[in-house]
């Protein structure tokens, strides 16, 4: 723990001592410019054959263009300011599936899980943070929202990078477990929130996961989706 605040810290202070650019566009004087969040603006219903019919999945964008490159920087090249204008996003999309679906606000966010090693060369699990401070800009709002993070991937996974669907389902497959410690109450309300959805490999594993122990997934929410 010491050692993510240790990072982050580092981080922070590079972003003050660097001029900030637009991690989508390069724009100066921003890290976020308002031209490219509108390519994280929308709410977007994502199909998968891998996917549930029952658990509708949605994204913010195409993982393509200033959103690819802004998920890119933010968990590959440690942009991690980079996590606030995503959770504004984020928490932009789980109030427009409250209103689609006509629920009350009562959620807990749930993060997809990196691997290990990843989440160490990333200072940190980047999703766990994005949904922390999601939780907190609605909680801010009289949201009751919550984090789980409750999901990680045993050893033995691979990076899924150039897998297929197919591939990437083995590669999951009993490999995403839960920690008993960190679980959401059983009659919880949960959304899987992940940066990319581009087979829904992980979302399903993680939805297998969370079901097996009893726990409903309500909809996953992503920040961006490929093309299919």
């Amino acid at each position: 723990m010491r050692t993510s605040w240790f990072r982050d810290g580092l981080s922070g202070l590079a972003d003050l001592l660097l001029p900030l650019h637009c991690a989508g566009c390069g724009a100066a004087g921003t890290a976020w410019c308002p031209g490219c969040a509108r390519e994280l603006g929308g709410l977007h219903r994502v199909h998968r054959p891998l996917l549930p019919p029952a658990l509708p999945a949605y994204a913010l964008g195409r993982y393509r263009g200033a959103a690819r490159r802004a998920v890119l920087a933010y968990k590959e090249s440690g942009q991690r300011h980079l996590a606030d204008p995503l959770a504004r996003h984020l928490a932009t999309g789980l109030r427009a599936i409250t209103a689609e679906h006509r629920l009350d606000h009562r959620w807990w966010l749930v993060p997809a899980p990196s691997r290990a090693i990843a989440a160490r060369r990333r200072g940190g699990a980047h999703m766990s943070r994005v949904a922390h401070r999601t939780a907190a800009l609605l909680a801010a709002e009289g949201w009751p929202v919550a984090v789980a993070d409750c999901l990680v991937v045993a050893r033995g996974a691979a990076d899924s990078t150039g897998l297929g669907a197919a591939e990437r389902v083995r590669n999951l497959s009993g490999r995403v477990l839960l920690r008993p410690g960190r679980l959401p109450p059983r009659d919880a309300r949960l959304v899987l929130v992940d940066d990319v959805i581009t087979t829904a490999a992980t979302a399903t594993a993680c939805h297998a996961a969370l079901g097996a122990a009893g726990h409903a997934v309500t909809a996953v929410l992503a920040l961006t989706a490929t093309a299919g």
